[in-house]
């Protein structure tokens, strides 16, 4: 099982250094993947949680793929319905080629509805031109010249090299907790990526659905890589009342001994707690995640 980070790429205190920072200790400290989130257009609903400023995602892996050697890189999560899927690929397979085919790509739906409107998008079709835009990418990753016709998006003959360095395409996460994005993982993705969820809540639903949704779909059941938080106490944590990776060290621990027995074959660990805080510091959260590779690195 492969452990990596969220790296904030948003807020006051990400700025050049700081990311630099972040992609230094990922990589120094031993763990294996690097992932960073996506808004395109910053609108109160999106600064209320993520205040600027936002680093766009597919130019910022473009900078740590320069400045990384071995860790992985990718997305949690790219929305896919905010980019056209022509872009999209593109760029996608461009970062995949200038890092040796260290991107993996984990991509959801979205949630913010004024974000959708400045992009001039109905959030209530997300979902459906999701779908078709992935339909459209993975054909675009196949073959030098590609043809696609749907009802979002069309194109002719269309010269898609380069294409990406890892065949047919970089890994894809379907990101998400709910029964649409597990049918969505099913049909579309290499893993399912669900996000922050309760303790135990993999083993004892999650997973279960994960099976049913690809029992009815007649295909496989995609890998497993969560993100889950990584917020260490000095008190025991009830597991009714904690995420996945909240509380003493050794419940911590015990979360990743699960998820390696459930098959997961990433796990993401996310730092990040409340980023519109004054005084919100990302060298207290590097400083949060060195200490803690220690235990969960050894």
């Amino acid at each position: 099982m492969r452990i990596g980070v969220t790296v904030p790429n948003f807020g006051p205190a990400a700025t050049v250094d700081s990311l630099r920072a972040w992609a230094a200790l990922v990589e120094d400290a031993g763990f294996d993947l690097l992932m960073v989130g996506d808004h395109v257009a910053a609108t109160p609903d999106v600064t209320a949680a993520y205040p600027g400023p936002f680093w766009e995602p597919l130019t910022l892996l473009g900078y740590l793929a320069g400045v990384t050697r071995r860790v992985e890189l990718g997305t949690t999560v790219l929305v896919v319905p905010y980019r056209d899927p022509l872009q999209t690929a593109r760029s996608l397979a461009g970062l995949d080629q200038l890092s040796d085919g260290r991107l993996i790509v984990g991509v959801g739906i979205g949630w913010a509805r004024s974000e959708f409107a400045a992009l001039g998008i109905d959030p209530g079709r997300r979902g459906e031109i999701t779908d078709e835009y992935l339909g459209a990418m993975l054909a675009l990753w196949s073959d030098d010249v590609v043809s696609f016709a749907g009802r979002h998006v069309a194109f002719t003959d269309v010269d898609t090299r380069p294409r990406p360095h890892r065949r047919p395409h970089p890994p894809l996460w379907i990101g998400g907790n709910g029964d649409a994005a597990r049918r969505r993982a099913v049909r579309w993705g290499q893993a399912w990526h669900p996000l922050r969820v309760p303790a135990g809540w993999l083993r004892a639903e999650g997973l279960p659905a994960l099976r049913r949704a690809a029992d009815e779909a007649g295909r496989p059941v995609p890998a497993l890589a969560p993100r889950i938080v990584l917020h260490p106490s000095a008190e025991h944590r009830p597991d009714a009342d904690r995420l996945a990776g909240e509380g003493r060290p050794d419940q911590i621990r015990a979360d990743l001994d699960e998820l390696r027995d459930l098959g997961a074959t990433h796990v993401l660990l996310d730092t990040h707690r409340d980023a519109t805080t004054v005084g919100h510091d990302h060298a207290a959260e590097r400083a949060v995640l060195e200490e803690a590779a220690v235990w969960l690195l050894g």
